[in-house]
C-alpha cells in the first residue's frame, strides 16, 4: 500500500474530495514528522507507538577495501506495534 492508496481510502470512506483527503493525509504525516524531529513520542492507541532513539557511534567496513569506517551517531525511528496490531 502506498500513500495514494491511503488517500483514496480516506476519500472513499469519508466522502471527501481527493484533494481534501490528500491534504488531510499530508497534514497527519507532516504533524507526525515534526513531532518526531522534536523527539516526541507518538502513541496511536490500538495501532502502536513511534519514538526516536539515539543511535551509537559505530565502526563499519568498506566492502571493497576492508578499511574500517567510523559511523557517526544519529537517531533512529522505532515502531512498537499495539496489541490489536500484534494479533494479526
Amino acid at each position: 500500500m502506498i500513500k495514494h492508496d491511503i488517500v483514496m481510502e480516506v476519500a472513499n470512506r469519508t466522502g471527501l474530495s481527493k484533494t481534501k483527503a490528500e491534504m488531510a493525509v499530508e497534514t497527519v504525516f507532516e504533524t507526525m514528522k515534526r513531532a518526531m524531529e522534536q523527539g516526541e513520542r507518538i502513541e496511536l492507541r490500538g495501532f502502536g507507538v513511534f519514538n526516536v532513539r539515539p543511535r551509537k557511534t559505530g565502526i563499519g567496513r568498506n566492502p571493497r577495501t576492508g578499511e574500517e569506517v567510523v559511523i557517526p551517531p544519529g537517531k533512529a525511528v522505532r515502531f512498537k506495534p499495539g496489541k490489536d496490531l500484534q494479533t494479526l
